[in-house]
Parts: C-alpha cells; sequence; structure tokens
C-alpha cells in the first residue's frame, strides 16, 4: 500500500526533450495505484506521442479545449475539481511564465489556473534559460501561490552543455508525492519564529546602513516549515520576495533591528523553535536626521554610531525549558571556532555556519552550503544545495535536538 493509492493526479506534459521522461513518471504513478490523466501541450506531442502515454495512463490524453471531430468538450474546471495533485513535468520556461502570469492559452495552463488540489512542479530547461533572471523570477512567482518547485538538477543538458536544468527524475518526483500524500508533519502543532532579510538602520530619511541580504535562507525556511506543518511566525527586515501565499505564514515587517526585536519578543515566549536568519546590522547611527542630509555647502557629516540589541542573545537569555533557538553566522576567517564561541555566549542549541569563501553561497544567491554544529558538540556539513533543500536539512537538523 502506498500514500499514492487511488489518487487523481493530472499529468502535464509540455514541450521539452525531457518530456521522454514522463512516460516513466505515468508508469510508476500507475504502478503505485494513481489514477492518472495526462493533459498535454500541443508542444508536447513533438516530443512524446498521445498513443505512448494514453497506453500507459490507460486514459485518453487531453490536449485540445475540445476534439475536433465530435465537438466534445474538454472542461478544465472539471479536471480542476477531479484532481487530488497535478504534476507540470516537464515544466518548461514558456510553461512556467505563463503559469506564473495567467497567459491561459492552452489546456494545461488553463487546468492549472482551475486546479483546487496542490500543484507540483519540475521544470526543465537549458542552464541560461534556467538562470535567466525572467526564470528564476517566475519560479519564485509559482512558489509564493504555493506551489510546489521540484528543483532542476545539474549534469548533462540537451544542448550537450553542463549545468543546472536537468528535470528530476521520475523516481524522485514519485518520492515527493509519497511523502506529501503520507502526511510529512513533523513540525504539526509547532510554533516556528523565523527572522529574515537585512535590517536598515536610518541615517535620515532617504539613507541608511544596511547589507546585502535578500532574505531568500530565511524565507524558504518559512515554508519548507510551513510544508511540514509548523505554525510560522515570519519577521522580515526590508526584502522584495513577495509574501508568502501559505496562510500558516504569518509576516510581520520591520525595518531596524529594535524592531525586528520587539517584533521577536512579542512572539517568542509561545514559540516552540526560533531560527534567527536575518542579518541584523551591528550598528545604528546614533542620532539619525528628520531631514535629508544636504551635500551642498555642508562637510562630509560624521556619524556617530551605536551598537544595536543582539537580538538573538537576548532571546537565549529568555529561553525556557524545551524551547529550540538556532542561530546564524556569516564568517570571514577562523569560521568553525567563530561560529562555536557565538553559539555558547548566546544561549543557541545550534548554529549554521554560511562562508563567504565558498562559491554560490552567501548574500542573494539560490544556493547555500552550510555546515551546522549543535551545542551537544556535533558538527554536519552539507554540500552546496537549494536554498529550499539548506531549509530541510536545518529543520532535520532541529527535529534531531
Amino acid at each position: 500500500m502506498t500514500a499514492i493509492k487511488g489518487k487523481h493526479i493530472i499529468l502535464g506534459i509540455t514541450g521539452g526533450i525531457a518530456a521522454y521522461k514522463s512516460a516513466m513518471l505515468v508508469r510508476l504513478l500507475v504502478k503505485a495505484g494513481a489514477e492518472v490523466q495526462v493533459v498535454m501541450t500541443p508542444n508536447a506531442k513533438e516530443f512524446i506521442t498521445p498513443v505512448t502515454l494514453s497506453t500507459l495512463s490507460g486514459k485518453p490524453v487531453i490536449s485540445e479545449f475540445f476534439t475536433a471531430n465530435t465537438g466534445e468538450w474538454h472542461s478544465h474546471v472539471d479536471l480542476g475539481l477531479w484532481a487530488d495533485a497535478m504534476i507540470v513535468a516537464p515544466a518548461t520556461a514558456s510553461t512556467i511564465a505563463k503559469m506564473a502570469n495567467g497567459v491561459a492559452d492552452n489546456m494545461l495552463v488553463t487546468t492549472y489556473l482551475s486546479a483546487k488540489a496542490p500543484v507540483f512542479v519540475a521544470p526543465a530547461m537549458d542552464l541560461d534559460m534556467m538562470a535567466h533572471p525572467s526564470t528564476v523570477r517566475n519560479i519564485s512567482l509559482l512558489r509564493s501561490y504555493g506551489n510546489h518547485i521540484i528543483e532542476a538538477q545539474s549534469g548533462e543538458l540537451a544542448s550537450h552543455l553542463t549545468g543546472k536544468g536537468r528535470m528530476e527524475e521520475p523516481e524522485r518526483i514519485v518520492e515527493v508525492l509519497e511523502a506529501y500524500f503520507s502526511g510529512n508533519c513533523d513540525y504539526k502543532g509547532k510554533h516556528v519564529l523565523i527572522t529574515a532579510g537585512p535590517t536598515y538602520e536610518r541615517i535620515d530619511p532617504v539613507r541608511f546602513i544596511g547589507n546585502y541580504s535578500s532574505g531568500k535562507m530565511g524565507y524558504a525556511i518559512a515554508g519548507e516549515a510551513a510544508s511540514r506543518g509548523a505554525t510560522v511566525t515570519l519577521v522580515s527586515g526590508p526584502v522584495s520576495i513577495p509574501a508568502p501565499a501559505d496562510s500558516a505564514i504569518s509576516v510581520v515587517r520591520v525595518e531596524s533591528a529594535r524592531q525586528m526585536l520587539d517584533a521577536c519578543e512579542n512572539v517568542f515566549p509561545d514559540a516552540d523553535v526560533a531560527i534567527m536568519c536575518a542579518a541584523v546590522a551591528d550598528y545604528a547611527p546614533a542620532s539619525p536626521s528628520d531631514i535629508k542630509i544636504k551635500r551642498e555647502g555642508n562637510e562630509p557629516p560624521e556619524i556617530r554610531l551605536v551598537k544595536n540589541p543582539d537580538i538573538a542573545r537576548t532571546l537565549g537569555e529568555k529561553k525556557h525549558e524545551g524551547q529550540i533557538l538556532v542561530g546564524f553566522a556569516l564568517e570571514t576567517d577562523h569560521e568553525g571556532d567563530n561560529a562555536v564561541a557565538k553559539m555558547k555566549s548566546k544561549n543557541l542549541d545550534m548554529i549554521v555556519l554560511n562562508s563567504l569563501r565558498d562559491a554560490g553561497a552567501g548574500f542573494s544567491t539560490d544556493t547555500n552550503k552550510v555546515t551546522v554544529f549543535t551545542a551537544d558538540g556535533r558538527t554536519l556539513p552539507f554540500p552546496l544545495k537549494d536554498k529550499h533543500e539548506v531549509a530541510g536539512d536545518i529543520l532535520d537538523t532541529i527535529l534531531s535536538l
């Protein structure tokens, strides 16, 4: 018996070379006991035939809005109500853009827009298309709508170049669905407090002291925790990331370190886990100006700085039995020693170390490479991964505490 048995699954197939993998995906889903309805874009039929997919699924493949010779209408609304899940695999850059922006010009996208069930998207394209800002933005939008992104993998692509863009293997996609329907809710009933992004410390109404943090890591942890059953309070500094659409995530917007501390102190007493992922400015101007400081006719201002509150240390002093407090450390030298010293001095249960020496890690990237240190003496290095996968590693380690 599998969790997929008896589930109604729409498999959307788009026009990419990875469509050949979809035949195996249909076979695996049917073998697991699912009822599969294939919906293809017109271009997908150039890569794999509907006859193959119909034979494997046991159902006629849907591609057009109606059957040409009979006029039979294919209701995308009925399909959306029928499904327990929808998977788009492969999802090309074109289809991802249409899904993200509501361009309902084919049966697959209209079905997606009508779907009431969870949607899983497995991107597949060449590495330059994958890395293009428009694709990155569109995938981020899909994720913000509550869709589940099954990350593309790195390897040799159809262009014979090597990089990120390979569709995840069918076996792994089935595992993702199996985990979802099995109810991977190991954080169910837990309240998780997460900080994310930078803080801005005002010099005057138009200038500030800040840093390069994008908030991507904190937002990834928030999304992963919510998907695993947690109720999440996300205290976010100024970021350009859309607010999560998941109703389990409450976002509290702040600007400065003191505002972030106030928000955390309001929530922390009721939190089971607190993850301090934000890059909080260590210093703030002692006397910010209420009006814009003019350049003309003035010498450069001397800005006296004062220390900001240490949010992690403050919460560490208030932590009660049963609470888990996690910190982050971004280091450039003596990384491990500095991270462990921070963990001990702030009464943390665990600290996540980033190093700016590692390519693909640090600020504004979509990937991260971390080493986790725990108060019980463990050192857990992880390879470079997508930040959403890193979020899973972090939450798994917290469970081990």
